[in-house]
């Protein structure tokens, strides 16, 4: 697998330690936290943090890494061209449904001291509006009766926990590392509320002993294509099976907060630190609240890959603006971090042709992105007198986006976990945006005088002028809000 000018690990995999499981093996954790940890064996730090892969859904990484040893391909794409490297920090991989003696075993192994988590916020099973843990899920109930293999995550780590606790060995810290709403509660919700089904006590054991540090995790990372993988063999040399084509940022800030020692990620990039409530509300409000603003305006307009959308004039004055004058200006200063850089880069990201990204999966799970992301710094725009006009745009263009086709009646796939409700409220409403707005989460803002008003006349301009002559209504209407 080895191809000239390619990096290659340089330490001896043979000697690296497991000392992390990581469960949700897939393309994004084999580009961020699977690379942060080659780097420190690379710069032998320490070989105490090898990485056991686990899939509970799909059995492919499995087949693939295995077969290539546990090795694969990340190849970064940046505006100036790609380099490549070969990954090694994985030692195994388990498909948990046939291997779930194996994923026990690792997680009872005392070598082994984080259990990291990229399991999307699908498999922490909590109440959109709640945030509690759904108990009468169909996956909760079958593992609540079940000795293995489990269906979800918690099962798994339920099981662990009360085997070490049982050996007398520490517990493993348990990394949530999904881009969800305060990750490190999610987790601890989810886990504890588990394990108090099925033992009280090992759910109290849980909650006083096991640490979850909050995470603030970024890059841009989309699904490996067929002409990817072609494209890795011809431009480098390598057959591999299921490379990962990503772009050239990372980011990793993790919260200090470990309760069996932590690696020492510092050494190769990753940012410890006491607080990551602020990193992350820069991160979620500027990156995730732009894409489900930007994703559901372009797929409108016609367009699937976000280097397409944002080389449309409109488009990209709209992003810019949203960044610089609507959301930037609500966030707090944060040591260390310059705002006005990371929105720079957020503007070249997106527009970078060598990495783009599907608008599909810039808008997948819509509702919990909108909830998260974008309505907090619309409310906020609101109770302060900002401007707010392309928040409110960005709220008109995913309302009409439920609808489930675009601007010329093109059919659009709306991902969403209340698909099925919201569109139903989306097309009974038509260009009224009432029926949706009677959704929970909307609560605070339907209650705004003239709020409604102006939102059906947004989504009414969308249907009739289309999605370029708005944005360009709403960046004057803008400019005049700045000015006066």
């Amino acid at each position: 697998m080895r191809a000239q000018g390619i990096e290659i690990p340089t330490y001896d995999r043979s000697t690296l330690q497991r000392g992390v499981v990581h469960i949700g093996a897939g393309n994004f954790h084999r580009a961020h936290q699977a690379v942060y940890f080659d780097d420190l064996a690379c710069k032998g730090v320490s070989n105490s943090w090898g990485v056991t892969g686990v899939s509970l859904r799909s059995r492919d990484v499995k087949d693939v890494l295995s077969a290539q040893d546990g090795l694969y391909t990340v190849v970064e794409r940046g505006h100036d061209g790609e380099t490549a490297r070969v990954v090694g920090s994985i030692g195994s991989v388990h498909y948990a449904p046939n291997d779930g003696a194996a994923v026990r075993a690792a997680l009872a192994d005392p070598r082994t001291r984080v259990v990291s988590l990229t399991i999307t916020g699908n498999g922490y099973f909590l109440d959109p509006a709640t945030r509690e843990f759904d108990t009468t899920h169909p996956d909760v109930r079958a593992d609540l009766t079940s000795s293995g293999p489990y269906v979800t995550a918690w099962g798994y780590l339920a099981e662990a926990l009360a085997l070490r606790r049982r050996a007398g060995t520490a517990p493993f810290t348990v990394l949530c590392c999904d881009n969800i709403a305060d990750n490190t509660q999610a987790a601890r919700t989810a886990l504890v509320s588990f394990a108090a089904l099925k033992d009280p006590h090992l759910a109290r054991w849980i909650d006083t002993h096991v640490a979850f540090p909050s995470t603030m995790v970024d890059r841009i990372t989309p699904q490996t294509s067929e002409d990817e993988v072609e494209f890795v063999r011809k431009a480098f040399g390598i057959a591999d099976k299921w490379p990962v084509l990503t772009e050239p940022h990372s980011q990793w800030v993790i919260e200090d907060n470990f309760c069996d020692g932590r690696p020492p990620l510092e050494e190769v990039g990753a940012q410890f630190v006491t607080d990551v409530r602020d990193h992350k509300l820069i991160k979620t409000r500027m990156l995730n609240g732009t894409h489900i603003a930007m994703s559901c305006l372009a797929m409108l307009a016609g367009y699937r890959r976000t280097d397409e959308a944002m080389r449309n004039k409109a488009l990209y004055a709209f992003t810019e603006q949203l960044l610089r004058d609507e959301i930037q200006p609500l966030l707090p200063p944060v040591p260390g971090m310059n705002t006005a850089e990371y929105r720079h880069s957020l503007l070249v990201r997106l527009s970078n042709p060598q990495m783009p990204d599907q608008l599909s999966r810039l808008a997948r799970r819509g509702s919990e992105k909108i909830a998260s992301f974008l309505l907090p710094s619309l409310r906020e725009a609101i109770e302060q007198h900002r401007p707010h006009t392309l928040l409110m745009v960005a709220l008109a263009g995913w309302i009409r986006y439920l609808r489930g086709y675009d601007c010329a009646g093109r059919v659009i796939n709306v991902d969403d976990p209340e698909k099925d409700l919201l569109t139903k409220l989306a097309t009974m409403g038509g260009n009224n945006p009432e029926p949706v707005l009677r959704h929970e989460v909307f609560a605070e803002l339907r209650t705004i005088p003239g709020f409604t008003h102006r939102l059906h006349a947004m989504i009414s301009d969308i249907d009739e002028l289309g999605v370029v002559p708005t944005l360009h209504r709403a960046l004057r209407d803008e400019a005049r809000e700045l000015v006066s």
